[in-house]
This record gives C-alpha cells, sequence and structure tokens, in this order.
C-alpha cells in the first residue's frame, strides 16, 4: 500500500494543537512538505520545529485569522507552493441550545468554516488540476450524522460543510482530485476540555462525572487521541485512497449511532 506523501505540499490549517497539529505531524512522517496555518506565531513556530524532516522535507507557516476570509485568501496567494493536499481544520463554535443562538453566532461561525474552507479550495485546486493530484480533507464532526445535543450552531454550520463538500467531490473527481470528511468522536483535545467543563458547570456535577458519562456512550469507553483522527486523514491523502471520494468517515470509536 503505497502511503509515501514524499515532494507532495500539504496545507494544513488549525494545525498548532489537537487534530490539526497531530495530522500535520503525521503527514510530514510520511514525507509530506508542511504549511502550518494558525493565528499564534510562537505557536506555528514550536509546531514546525516538531514535524519529521529525515526525508528532505521542508515546511514553513502562515499566519492567519479565519474570522477575516479575504486577509487569509491574500496569505494563501502569497505562497510559492504548489499544494496536493489541503487539511480544513478549525475550532468549532461555542456550544448552547440552538433556540438561544443569536444571528452573530451563525454568521461568525459560517465564516471561520464555510467561507474560509472555500477561500482555500479555490486557492489550491488550479495547482491540483495542473499536478493531477489533489486531497481536500475536511475535519468536521459526526454531528453531521447524527446531531449532538447542546451544540446547535455547531450542528447547523457543520452540516453546511458536509453538503459543501460533497458538491464539491462531484465537481473536481474527474481532475484526479478527492473531497472527503473526517468526523472526529469525542477526542481528548482543548476543544473538548471546554465542552466537558462548560457541562459541568452547568448540570453542577463533576468534570470527572461528565467525562466518563460521555465515555460510557463509546463502545471503546475512552476517548480518541489526536493521533488516532490524523491517522485516517493521513490515509485519505495519500494515494492508497485514490478512489474514496465525497464520503463522511467516522472516527469515533464507534459512537454514533447510524451507519
Amino acid at each position: 500500500m503505497n502511503l509515501n506523501l514524499t515532494h507532495k505540499n500539504a496545507l494544513v490549517c488549525g494545525s498548532t494543537q489537537g487534530i490539526g497539529k497531530a495530522s500535520a505531524k503525521q503527514l510530514a512522517k510520511l514525507g509530506a512538505n508542511i504549511t502550518l496555518v494558525a493565528r499564534n506565531e510562537e505557536k506555528l513556530k514550536t509546531t514546525l520545529k516538531e514535524l519529521a524532516t529525515d526525508q528532505g522535507q521542508s515546511h514553513n507557516y502562515i499566519i492567519a485569522d479565519f474570522q477575516n476570509p479575504e486577509n487569509l485568501k491574500q496569505k494563501i496567494s502569497a505562497s510559492s507552493r504548489t499544494y496536493h493536499i489541503l487539511i480544513n481544520n478549525t475550532g468549532g463554535p461555542a456550544g448552547g441550545p440552538i433556540f438561544n443562538a443569536n444571528l452573530e453566532e451563525f454568521e461568525k461561525a459560517f465564516t471561520q468554516h464555510l467561507k474560509c474552507n472555500h477561500v482555500l479550495v479555490q486557492a489550491v485546486v488550479p495547482g491540483m488540476k495542473t499536478e493531477g493530484y489533489g486531497r481536500i480533507i475536511n475535519i468536521i464532526s459526526t454531528s453531521v450524522k447524527q446531531p449532538l445535543n447542546g451544540l446547535g450552531v455547531s450542528n447547523t454550520i457543520r452540516g453546511a460543510v458536509a453538503n459543501w463538500s460533497k458538491t464539491l467531490a462531484n465537481e473536481l473527481g474527474s481532475f484526479g482530485i478527492t473531497v472527503n470528511n473526517v468526523l472526529p468522536g469525542a477526542t481528548a483535545t482543548e476543544r473538548l476540555n471546554e465542552i466537558i467543563n462548560n457541562k459541568a458547570k452547568k448540570t453542577g456535577k463533576s468534570i470527572e462525572e461528565v467525562s466518563n458519562a460521555m465515555k460510557n456512550e463509546v463502545p471503546a469507553k475512552r476517548f480518541a487521541k489526536p493521533e488516532e483522527i490524523a491517522n485516517a486523514v493521513a490515509f485519505l491523502a495519500s494515494e492508497a485512497a485514490s478512489y474514496i471520494n465525497g464520503i463522511n468517515v467516522p472516527v469515533d470509536g464507534g459512537r454514533t449511532k447510524s451507519l
């Protein structure tokens, strides 16, 4: 099975922590040249040092804020690299019942997730067409198959991204470009800690009680490691996944009830 990514350039968003960072590190291990994208330059510099270079890889980073699509567009357009792999990944919207959400929350999340994803795709696809190789992987959520309680805005926007992705897969497949979604389950990241802490405050339960209840919803009885999500991302980015296109891949330990 060919998982080698030598001479492939990968643009990895939200890559200074959690699943994004784990994905960048895994792609680098397989030989890819990584461009990290995030807001915090110090964290970008730290992550850059952790990427493998034993196969002659060359890595760099771009500082960008996903609340500013036009600035993101300028930064990506200024890059001299032709990208073969795009990992769309950014932090989820704040939790809460959908009925209580205000319009600004929807607008902010729509910009951060769908608009910026679209800006990035428009920037990298021409190069992918020229190279005859493209892998667009969106890290979203199992909520596109089964909405999650207390994450109303996220459920809504993630669903929009999933359908945007499927439409792109139909349009780009003939160019050797695949578009797929990875749906992480509960993963041991800062985002999950935030959700657990907020739920504990609202319910009056301890953090341990909330955490254990969430683990018990998973047949594996544990949270995922970011590296386990990254393994799925890396496979989809490889030549081995060339005929997998337009699908949702849950990596959730079996938590999602639907097929």
